[in-house]
């Protein structure tokens, strides 16, 4: 498949929303990670983004829309729950799991009666969408498994020749993922953490008698066992190998001056065996940069083809830092070494 590199203009992203209205698949920026779009009332067109993407068919996607008016296409109720963070957040790096309209593909919901729906801050993302004509269905722009891209080259270097059109943008401003909620039961539970943190959401919907949970099983620091099981994700990253790099990787964890010693030394050692090392080491309550640049610094080693990358771990007790943690963790295969 040829894959056309587009530039952010009028005429481009007339013709990339054309493509997408046509059952094809483009992928776009957004303030979070690049993301690959497809039309999600187009069951064929959606399928082909698991296909390039090489993504597990019940891996549910999300949903972009570029106003509030697309939401009755997808929904079948605005809870005031809903409506207090959609003011809140929208437009940005939120997505509510939400009771699904029927009309809506299983492809897009990974068999789910609920939608995870986003209305990006990206103006090109939500202009992309505003001329399409139709909500956008756009998990992250890589290979499934490997760490999300936040450049437009990290995602042509996964999906060039897989996809029709790359829009390439600039930087993403957050880095990584958007903030999962899930306002389908009682009470509002995060599913994915992100930039927008559990208190924050806490603060919107204290007014409603609600608090916030977090899914319990973000605090299990090994892989999810769900071998056998049926197991449904109501949102990505849930339930499979994610952000990972060729790369072997370690986060090292403990105090400051305990890590950055331990990374010096593990990196001596391995490069007198004759292996090229990488390392990941942000300042202590660097978190929103550590979240801008986690996942391009997994990219860079990856292309300097480093044989190790060796990460220190952020405080988790910080809720970005906990976000951040949580892909970290993932990326190393759970492998944590404590000092």
């Amino acid at each position: 498949m040829e894959t056309k590199l587009l530039n952010i203009t009028t005429e481009n992203l007339q013709l990339a929303a054309q493509m997408l209205a046509a059952g094809k698949l483009v992928v776009f920026p957004t303030e979070t990670v690049y993301g690959l779009g497809a039309d999600a009332f187009n069951e064929e067109a959606v399928k082909k983004v698991y296909e390039a993407k090489g993504r597990p068919s019940d891996n549910p996607m999300i949903v972009h829309i570029s106003d509030r008016a697309q939401l009755e296409q997808l929904t079948p109720q605005i809870t005031p729950v809903m409506e207090a963070l959609m003011e809140a957040f929208w437009p940005g790096p939120l997505t509510m799991v939400v009771k699904k309209r029927t009309g809506i593909p299983d492809a897009t919901t990974g068999g789910l009666n609920t939608v995870g729906l986003r209305m990006p801050s990206d103006e090109t993302a939500r202009e992309l969408i505003r001329l399409s004509g139709c909500p956008i269905a756009a998990p992250s722009a890589n290979l499934s498994g490997s760490p999300s891209p936040t450049r437009p080259e990290h995602a042509a270097a996964d999906l060039e020749g897989r996809v029709d059109a790359i829009l390439m943008g600039g930087d993403c401003q957050v880095g990584i993922e958007s903030t999962v909620v899930d306002v389908s039961g009682s009470q509002p539970m995060v599913l994915r953490p992100g930039i927008i943190t559990r208190e924050a959401l806490a603060e919107v919907v204290r007014s409603l008698g609600m608090r916030v949970e977090m899914d319990p099983a973000l605090f299990i620091n090994r892989p999810r066992d769900v071998s056998g099981s049926d197991f449904k994700p109501k949102a990505p990253g849930m339930k499979y190998r994610h952000y990972a790099p060729k790369a072997d990787m370690e986060v090292i964890s403990g105090q400051a001056d305990g890590v950055r010693a331990e990374i010096n030394r593990r990196k001596l050692e391995r490069e007198a065996a004759g292996q090229k090392v990488g390392v990941i080491l942000f300042g202590e309550d660097q978190y929103r940069q550590a979240a801008h640049d986690f996942f391009a610094n997994l990219r860079q080693w990856d292309d300097q083809g480093v044989d190790l990358i060796l990460a220190g771990a952020l405080d988790d007790a910080d809720s970005v830092g906990f976000a951040v943690m949580n892909r970290m963790l993932k990326s190393a295969g759970y492998r944590v070494i404590q000092v």
